[in-house]
Formats: structure tokens, sequence, C-alpha cells
């Protein structure tokens, strides 16, 4: 449990961030960019880009791969997924069920 804390600490902090949320919008237009790449009309230094991009790594956010004498950047949707069903789902799920059984009720549907 304490790992799935500490993981989650990660994710956290790298989304707290306006320009890491960017990179990530970036790499979802368009995967397997090149730090340059994802430097174009930032406004920010490459080595700042550099550190975004090692905070991401750190909560697994991003992935990186050499494809010759480049290194590509990926997104990895999976951690924000894992936040979005253990944080959002649970508190949503209340909601949804009850919006269903509106919805079953005004459509005059027997229900048990």
């Amino acid at each position: 449990m304490h790992n799935i804390i500490v993981q989650d600490d990660d994710v956290f902090r790298a989304l707290a961030d306006a320009s890491r949320r960017e990179l990530l919008d970036r790499l979802h237009k368009t995967n397997g960019q090149t730090l340059n790449e994802l430097c174009e009309g930032l406004g920010m230094t490459r080595q700042a880009v550099a550190k975004h991009l090692g905070i991401l790594q750190r909560g697994n956010l991003v992935a990186t791969r050499r494809q010759g004498r480049s290194k590509l950047h990926y997104i990895n949707p999976v951690p924000i997924n894992e936040i979005a069903e253990r944080w959002i789902g649970k508190f949503e799920q209340p909601r949804l069920r009850a919006l269903a059984e509106l919805k079953r009720m005004l459509e005059g549907e027997d229900y048990e």
C-alpha cells in the first residue's frame, strides 16, 4: 500500500505543474517526440524542458526510447487512468448509479 501512495505522489507532483501538463498534451497530440521537438514554441530553455520531462518520467507518465541518436519521448496514460479509477471513479459511481436509476424510472422501465 505504501508503494502505491508513493507512486500516486509522484504522479500528482508531475501533474501539478502547467508546463508538464502542456508537455503531456503535446505528447498526446504527437507521441514519440525528441527533446528539441518538445521545446519548440514553449518559451522555456532546453534544460527546463528536460527537467520537467525527468519529473514526468519519475511519475511514470513519460517513457523514452532510443532510436539511433535520438531519444524519443512517449506518453504513458496508465498512471492517470489508475488515479482516475481509484480516486475519481469511486466518487462518481454513486452519482452515476442514481442517474441510471432516475432514467429507468422516468422511462417507465421495470427495475428491481
